[in-house]
């Protein structure tokens, strides 16, 4: 029996149309162009700022986009998985919602929650259902609506963040191509650092949660920057290593966009030049489990057959790891949408 691999045949992404700016922002809060493109490399982001929609607007959008491209019809796809901080609902799960938006009856669904490292934990899951041969076509999304818990009078942390959605088309086949390898890690002592402090289960909303305006985004920048460098820098290297890969082949690192400054020690770590880095963070800031399948549904005609990337990113928790991808077609021949 042909071994099996899980190659990706397709992406589709969405960002809203609403264009938040560098110049709106400091209209907000003590803070300037200068200041935000020079620590952080955010231009503008996009933001879901219509009434009622969350997530799975933004996952829809991405994924109808992706059947397109694929000519994948909705009784073909066995699972959908979308990597999410920001789901519509505590429950039922965006996975529900988008199989129903997309007319999905084979499929089951489930959402899975790794904050801004969470479509790295996707590809490894549908590679491993692919690879199981129970399955051979699964839809993985990554998507956050951001802004729905951004403080915009916290200077510290409303630049970053955006909103978007991207999906990939994973799918079995017997080439050597496809989800070939990946290093993934969690370790809990990241909790005090990045957290939304209520809502949960230990500090469920109330009053008190509400006024002291504990249902947004904490983080302390220095620290997670810290850990971030180090990590994603760490990991990186080892799956390079580990597959025989250094900056005479490999052909492009797609790394978490979180801040211009850890995406450039990543790619100085490899020795690879920034011409072989995906980087979109001017244009949509962080927009955590969303950033990595964005960024190659901006460079998808870019990408060519055989091409070996590495995926790497950080997250809440503190969660982290590199995935690596060799490309299993020529993006510049997918029909134009």
């Amino acid at each position: 029996m042909e071994k099996i691999n899980a190659i990706i045949t397709g992406v589709g992404g969405y960002v809203p149309d609403y264009v938040l700016t560098n110049d709106e922002i400091s209209r907000m809060v003590d803070t300037n162009d200068e200041w935000i493109m020079t620590r952080i490399g955010v231009k503008e982001r996009r933001i879901l700022n219509e009434e009622g929609l969350g997530t799975s607007y933004m996952a829809r959008k991405a994924a109808k986009q992706l059947m397109r491209k694929t000519q994948s019809t909705p009784d073909s796809i066995d699972a959908v998985i979308v990597a999410t901080t920001t789901p519509d609902y505590h429950f039922p799960s965006t996975a529900s919602i988008l199989c129903d938006k997309l007319g999905l009856k084979n499929a089951f669904a489930f959402d899975l929650q790794a904050a801004c490292s969470g479509f790295l934990y996707a590809l490894e899951m549908a590679a491993s259902m692919i690879c199981s041969g129970r399955h051979k076509k699964v839809i993985i999304v990554g998507g956050d609506k951001m802004s729905s818990m951004v403080n915009y009078s916290d200077r510290a942390t409303c630049p970053i963040f955006g909103d978007g959605a991207a999906a990939f088309m994973v799918e079995a086949s017997t080439e050597d191509f496809g989800i070939m390898d990946s290093i993934l890690r969690t370790d809990g002592k990241g909790l005090p650092f990045l957290h939304m402090k209520a809502g949960g289960s230990v500090c469920p909303p109330s009053y008190f949660s509400i006024d002291n305006k504990m249902h947004y985004i904490y983080q302390e920048g220095r620290t997670v920057f810290k850990y971030a460098v180090s990590n994603m820098s760490d990991v990186t290297a080892a799956i390079a290593e580990k597959n025989h890969l250094d900056k005479s082949n490999i052909d492009w690192i797609v790394p978490h966009q979180a801040n211009l400054r850890i995406i450039d020690a990543v790619a100085s770590r490899l020795e690879v030049p920034l011409e072989k880095v995906m980087i979109n963070i001017e244009r949509y800031g962080n927009t955590s489990a969303g950033t990595l399948p964005l960024c190659v549904w901006d460079f998808e005609k870019k990408l060519k057959k055989g091409d070996n990337l590495i995926f790497t990113a950080f997250g809440a928790g503190f969660t982290w790891g590199a995935v690596y991808v060799k490309w299993a077609y020529d993006g510049d021949k997918v029909a134009v949408e």
